[in-house]
């Protein structure tokens, strides 16, 4: 049977990627059109036990504490377990996923502790670890969500005062976060996302003319 469709959002913390996808996921319901939803990493199973201790601080006041090849298994044994239990029947019957954050998020968050020199070893061996050693599905589109730091630092202030949470060790990390953009750059040229610029002739875009782009692209890769 054919395989199912399998889109991605991706963008760094307060790069606006979880309310897009939810505004795209409202309006493929209010058009009917049939699809399953997943949101990474998933918080409450058991399989995220030890990104939230790391998140956590368990490991480490710091990101760095925990290599990057360490912590990428960490969220991708969640994946694992996801696609093994809720969607993969759903992907593999030939269903259309939509996902909020998948390998791409290592290979932004984590790829953040490498040098410019290291990204491409280590975008490889990603590569190679979900999709041909765990045997994940490899993403038919990828949406990325560019943002600044400044931008994503205010939104991250506001979530947390409206959710009233704390930040995690990636969130309270500037200079971690600068990183995400320098690696989030060089992973969207690798791997080939799809961008959704942050800012239209100098002026950040408004949110509507942002969907309508997004719903076009995906609506054109089913």
């Amino acid at each position: 049977m054919e395989k199912g469709k399998l889109i991605v959002f991706e963008g760094i913390d307060g790069s606006g990627k979880s309310a897009h996808y939810k505004r795209v996921c409202a309006r493929l319901e209010a058009e009917g059109i049939n699809y399953h939803h997943i949101v990474f990493p998933r918080y409450d199973n058991d399989s995220s036990a030890l990104i939230r201790m790391y998140l956590g601080g368990e490991f480490g006041s710091s990101p760095n504490d925990v290599n990057a090849y360490a912590a990428s298994t960490f969220y991708a044994v969640d994946r694992f377990a996801a696609y093994r239990t809720d969607w993969g029947g759903a992907y593999n019957s030939g269903g259309f996923i939509l996902s909020d954050r998948y390998t791409t998020s290592n290979a932004v968050h984590q790829g953040a502790k490498l040098s410019n020199e290291e990204l491409p070893g280590f975008f490889e061996w990603l590569y190679d670890f979900e999709y041909i050693k765990l045997g994940l599905p490899k993403p038919d589109l990828v949406i990325y969500l560019d943002v600044d730091v400044k931008t994503s630092l205010k939104r991250m202030k506001h979530r947390q005062e409206k959710t009233h949470t704390s930040a995690d060790i990636h969130e309270k990390d500037i200079e971690y976060l600068e990183n995400c953009l320098r690696v989030a750059d060089k992973a969207a040229d690798y791997y080939g996302w799809t961008r959704i610029p942050f800012m239209k002739n100098g002026v950040e875009r408004e949110i509507d003319e942002k969907h309508e782009e997004i719903y076009s692209i995906i609506k054109s890769a089913l």
